[in-house]
């Protein structure tokens, strides 16, 4: 039986094309070293399998022979998506214990705007449960984005669990770092509050990017990059100026990663 809720299904394409971007840049050794064509999974692509395709052209950049499978809950929407079918592309009906044809573990699952849904508590076993289908050396990732894809944050896990927090945007009409908790994982969305780290990050990001105002004139990408430059001193970013100048920054998950489980609320008081 298929596990999880089939998402609302809506998509456009060319909407997670700074995550394939990442994804392909930093995989890319990866890729290159699979001794068979390597795997990709889309998880819950939704009514249309345009990012399905997106993913596959972006990996074969990288590795002509990449294949990517899409996997979805809603019966009908496997259905919809038979005539993009050819050769290094499928799709099959199922939810987190992929069911890839002879058991095969993906070197990438990439599961975007899935676990939005779900409660805060429900996403450690998702990331369980799919990190254990992963090959060895494979990644997850798993996030959010807006609709048309201008801002990202996603988680990167390994099968060690969650190894770094990436945001990306499109840096016109940006007003501040800040603005991207909007697009925080589920893992992180309730915690853009004080005392957790990731609001910590948010508010220094903020503040960064206030002192480097005087690049403006430079263009937002040039603001961007000091910003983040000036957070590299109190941050462990896992990235440099190449993926800076792409709108993103990552940072280790140990740095952002929750406190605590958040407590539950006091029971109200009667008069």
């Amino acid at each position: 039986m298929a596990e999880g809720m089939a998402t609302r299904g809506t998509t456009h394409p060319n909407r997670l094309r700074r995550m394939d971007r990442w994804i392909a840049a930093t995989r890319a050794a990866a890729l290159r070293r699979a001794t068979a064509p390597p795997l990709a999974v889309d998880l819950g692509y939704g009514a249309a399998p345009w990012t399905a395709v997106e993913l596959l052209h972006r990996l074969r950049r990288v590795r002509p022979d990449a294949r990517v499978t899409g996997v979805e809950i809603d019966a009908a929407r496997v259905t919809a998506a038979g005539p993009y079918k050819r050769p290094g592309i499928d799709f099959v009906r199922g939810g987190f214990e992929l069911p890839l044809p002879g058991g095969e573990r993906p070197l990438l699952i990439r599961a975007a705007n899935v676990l939005r849904q779900y409660d805060e508590a429900e996403v450690a076993g998702a990331w369980e449960r799919l990190c254990a289908r992963l090959a060895p050396g494979g990644l997850l990732v798993e996030g959010t984005c807006d609709e048309i894809g201008r801002r990202h944050a996603w988680v990167a896990l390994g099968p060690e669990g969650p190894v770094t927090l990436t945001f990306a945007a499109r840096l016109a009409g940006l007003g501040t770092p800040s603005e991207l908790a909007e697009r925080l994982p589920k893992a992180l969305i309730h915690r853009n509050v004080p005392g957790e780290p990731v609001h910590a990050f948010l508010r220094d990001f903020d503040r960064a990017w206030a002192a480097a105002a005087p690049y403006g004139p430079l263009g937002a990408r040039q603001r961007w990059v000091r910003a983040v430059r000036a957070l590299s001193g109190a941050w462990p970013l896992a990235d440099g100026p190449h993926r800076w100048r792409q709108g993103e920054v990552t940072v280790h998950w140990p740095a952002v990663a929750p406190r605590s489980v958040r407590p539950p609320r006091p029971p109200a008081t009667r008069p």
